[in-house]
């Protein structure tokens, strides 16, 4: 669902049927003889009591009460099921990292309960950061100011990302799209310090612009600059951000995996980039880039090569000093602190309060030394109960799934196999690695904490690069366990689950399958859909991009995709704005498909359970609370300008489209709730969107 650095983020009046409404809120829980269930996190006093408002709104109908009463906490952006199953998540962490930090002193050396014990209390240690100030940044503040020419800048583009630091691109490793057996590094625009090009561009961003190199000239001033020259060098950033941001590809185009891989030899990049010599940089990072490597879009390195070359030295080093102050700023004295989260908590996300110390720490922690902390979260928070019965509903959701392709009716017969031969591939990991990861070598200091996140940041772009060139690991995770979501990898054709996830609302071991199977299960059939979507699609049974579509099967595709793109563009949750159909399509697949095969896979466990298929629950069936939990699932509060960003960069719609987008197009969801011929939720046949 979602991962680099920074994931999850769906009206009209209808007739129902008065004697299903009369049933509302009632148990029918009283014969002991019939199925019952510890866990039932789907309270009837938080519904409607009125079922014609399903077939009307899902959404309104699970979640307008609590969404009432359940205001976003001033300091989040946003509140509602995922954020609750995070903010236990950072709970846990911190109780762990508590647990480390006072018994670090004990711990092995080098072990995760001494890394993580370290890392915490440094980060705890308040007074300590105060006193440093911006010290830690100093160095690099004088190493930019030392610049003189282009070489010199290269050099320290080098060095900087040698150290775990990036500038104006990014840098990272994966499985080649045309070779996934093969580790290859990937070059890609980046640079920017606002949330996507548009806000470089477009005139409704103006008055962000502005803001934005006001924070700019502020935090140059905090780091001693006068106010003048602080003022002259952020309106230099601006400049330079702009020129970047004019040939970058917007988020939606850079979904398409035709765009952002473009394999190169290094004397072929170094013909794009002659001001950069690529094999000097990758010798810097230790990376084995002789048979080469993916350098994304070309006409963006084009035109990071004529800034090279026509940029004024002083605007690289304005540049470079604000984003190095910018990118440590969470990490220096509360003055650095309050001013990063005075622009980007308050004006661009609109959040009111700074984020409690202890969360951010562990955000941190999570992205320096996830897995380490992941190992110490997992002996605690996740059972062999949990991912057996999390490994029965994958084995569910697959069987469902590849019924559903052995029976569609508009692919042929090539194209059936060749996606069958993809599902048989499919593989499920649950919960957490097989093999920890070797943390050896990797010094942390007590006391010290913006010298750990350094040392950590430098360890692991160490690792990552000396993985290039190397034999692919299918069994390699790219999430730690304690983070709430889930994702799937195209290039190895896995399903992952980290142990996060499998909590309520999506799982317990103890609650009903409708609980379940609208959770997690439809959670699994999303995963499983998105080697089907538009990008995953494109992407064969080993991982390799290569098109094992009839010309006749993908053009259907397209036009059946198409329809959804419509259907969610129509969405539109700010006047004026509107979600990016394009931008959601493949998730928008994902929850098309997997809410389907995931009520599939509910009718074959319900085809075994007679007694728990007529039975009702707070009076309610088990499709209908299948139905209801993928709704409790995507509630959610969002601030305006949170939104506003998430419309612009975020490849998931808004919670609300999500819970009502797919189900809407489900025959099986009118059944549920007898929901009758011009309902907005009982999409007519022509307007249904029907693809896996």
């Amino acid at each position: 669902m979602q991962t680099h650095r920074r994931a999850i983020v769906t009206a009209c009046t209808a007739a129902f049927l008065l004697a299903a409404c009369s049933n509302a809120g009632k148990s029918n829980q009283t014969d002991p003889t019939e199925p019952s269930f510890k866990e039932n996190w789907l309270k009837p006093g938080e519904i409607d009591p009125d079922r014609r408002i399903a077939c009307a709104d899902l959404n309104q109908y699970v979640n307008a009460k609590w969404l009432s009463e359940n205001p976003v906490p001033a300091d989040k952006t946003d509140w509602g099921s995922f954020d609750i199953l995070r903010d236990q998540s950072l709970q846990d962490q911190r109780a762990i990292a508590e647990a480390a930090a006072k018994n670090m002193g004990s711990a092995k050396a080098g072990s995760p309960e001494q890394l993580v014990g370290l890392f915490y209390a440094a980060g705890m240690d308040e007074a300590a950061i105060e006193r440093a100030g911006f010290d830690p940044v100093k160095p690099e503040l004088d190493a930019i100011a030392a610049l003189h020419d282009t070489p010199s800048i290269v050099r320290y583009l080098s060095d900087t990302f040698s150290r775990g630091m990036e500038h104006v691109f990014i840098l990272f490793r994966m499985a080649d799209h045309k070779n996934s057996a093969t580790q290859i590094a990937y070059v890609r625009q980046g640079g920017l310090g606002l949330p996507s090009p548009d806000y470089y561009t477009k005139e409704r961003y103006a008055d962000t612009r502005a803001a934005y190199t006001a924070h700019i000239a502020r935090l140059l001033q905090l780091a001693g600059i006068d106010a003048g020259a602080a003022q002259r060098q952020a309106a230099q950033v601006l400049a330079f951000e702009t020129r970047l941001a004019k040939v970058s590809l917007l988020p939606a185009e850079l979904r398409d995996p035709e765009k952002r891989y473009h394999f190169v030899s290094v004397d072929e990049a170094n013909a794009i980039t002659p001001r950069l010599d690529w094999g000097a940089f990758f010798k810097a990072q230790g990376a084995d880039v002789k048979n080469g490597f993916s350098l994304a879009p070309a006409k963006f390195f084009a035109e990071v090569n004529a800034m090279l070359t026509d940029t004024p030295v002083e605007q690289w080093q304005a540049y470079l000093r604000f984003h190095t102050l910018s990118d440590a700023a969470p990490h220096l004295s509360s003055a650095f602190q309050n001013e990063n989260f005075a622009f980007f908590g308050k004006t661009i996300n609109g959040q009111k309060e700074i984020t409690p110390r202890w969360q951010r720490l562990i955000y941190t922690m999570d992205y320096a030394i996830g897995m380490a902390l992941g190992q110490l979260y997992v002996k605690q928070h996740f059972s062999a109960d949990a991912k057996k019965q999390a490994q029965a509903l994958v084995d569910s959701l697959r069987a469902a799934l590849k019924t559903r392709i052995e029976t569609l009716d508009w692919m042929s017969e090539a194209t059936r196999k060749k996606a069958l031969e993809k599902w048989k591939t499919f593989l499920p990991k649950i919960g957490y690695p097989d093999q920890w990861r070797d943390w050896s070598g990797l010094k942390l200091t007590a006391g010290d904490y913006f010298g750990n996140r350094s040392a950590a940041a430098q360890f692991n772009h160490a690792y990552e690069m000396s993985r290039v060139g190397q034999p692919s690991d299918r069994k390699e995770w790219l999430m730690p366990p304690q983070i709430v979501n889930a994702y799937y990898n195209p290039t190895d054709n896995t399903i992952n689950f980290p142990a996060a996830i499998l909590q309520p609302p999506f799982f317990h071991p103890q609650a009903d399958d409708a609980l379940n199977y609208g959770g997690i299960g439809a959670v699994i059939g999303h995963e499983m859909i998105h080697g089907y979507d538009d990008q995953g699609s494109q992407f064969d049974a080993q991982g390799n991009r290569v098109n094992w579509w009839a010309n006749a099967d993908r053009q259907e595709f397209n036009a059946r995709t198409a329809k959804l793109v419509e259907q969610f563009s129509q969405y539109e949750p700010l006047p004026g704005l509107h979600v990016n159909g394009e931008l959601t399509l493949g998730e928008n697949i994902g929850d098309l498909g997997g809410l389907g095969i995931a009520h599939d896979a509910l009718q074959s466990a319900l085809n075994e359970k007679p007694a728990l298929a007529k039975h009702k629950i707070d009076g309610y069936t088990q499709p209908q609370r299948f139905f209801m939990n993928w709704g409790l699932v995507w509630r959610e509060n969002i601030r305006p300008e949170a939104l506003k960003v998430q419309l612009n960069t975020n490849p998931h719609a808004p919670g609300q489209y999500r819970a009502i987008g797919a189900p809407s197009n489900l025959s099986s969801f009118s059944e549920a709730f007898n929901c009758e011929a011009g309902d907005a939720m009982a999409r007519d046949k022509e307007a249904q969107v029907k693809i896996w």
